[in-house]
């Protein structure tokens, strides 16, 4: 599954108030685009300069697993960091595309202050979670997935009978509608699947997507005498 879209985009298009989702989805485009991973700032320069320089911002402010337990407070503040830069424009659409789908009604059911705290909360652990599972790893983690992941979590909890239209690669990239009590279990899934396969060694954080979405199930579990008498 590449892609998702349905009634929950639509409810979000009809003007429902989501000004932390918003906020977020902007502020991760900001970033990016200022940054040296976008392309667009010629102060990092061309070729071999935007390279170094790509490395250098990404060990600055992503999660090094191997620094992570050191001890040393500015390693302890990357997964806030991390949290808001990504890797590449396919990283960056593909994450926000998720946030404005899903996001706005779980912020709307949470409300904004909950919801801006269970987005940073959760995010902050997913990528704690990952950093412990590879913590020989020198390779740094960016991107809000453990994030998002949380808020799939959360949502499928709190809207599982919405409509989610899919893309799937092996059904030929067909438009298919499901409620998010199929769709989202079974990203879940995959998701679970490849971080399986991924034991030689961190690529795609997929256990930092498993652990947020986990997060975010039981958040909204444990909340649930709250947030389901919320109108």
């Amino acid at each position: 599954m590449i892609s998702t879209w349905g009634r929950a985009a639509g409810r979000a298009l009809r003007g429902q108030p989501a000004p932390v989702t918003y906020g977020l989805i902007a502020l991760c485009c900001l970033i990016f685009v200022l940054g040296p991973a976008s392309g667009l700032n010629p102060a990092y320069g061309r070729g071999e300069a935007l390279l170094a320089a790509q490395r250098v911002y990404f060990a600055r402010w992503g999660v090094v697993p191997a620094e992570m337990f050191s001890g040393a407070p500015r390693a302890a503040l990357t997964p806030a960091t991390a949290l808001f830069v990504h890797g590449s424009w396919v990283h960056l659409l593909g994450n926000i595309l998720f946030l404005y789908v899903f996001g706005a009604m779980t912020e709307e059911r949470m409300g904004h202050l909950q919801f801006a705290l269970f987005y940073g909360g959760c995010g902050y652990l997913a990528l704690l979670g990952y950093a412990a599972a590879h913590a020989q790893s020198t390779q740094t983690l960016v991107g809000a997935s453990g994030s998002i992941s949380a808020v799939l979590g959360a949502f499928l909890f709190l809207f599982p009978g919405a409509r989610v239209t899919s893309l799937f690669p092996f059904l030929f990239f067909l438009p298919l509608r499901f409620p998010a009590w199929v769709v989202l279990p079974f990203w879940a899934t995959l998701q679970w699947i490849a971080a399986g396969r991924a034991a030689q060694g961190p690529g795609v954080a997929y256990l930092a997507h498993v652990v947020g979405f986990a997060l975010g199930f039981l958040y909204a579990w444990v909340r649930r005498p709250v947030l389901v008498a919320r109108p």
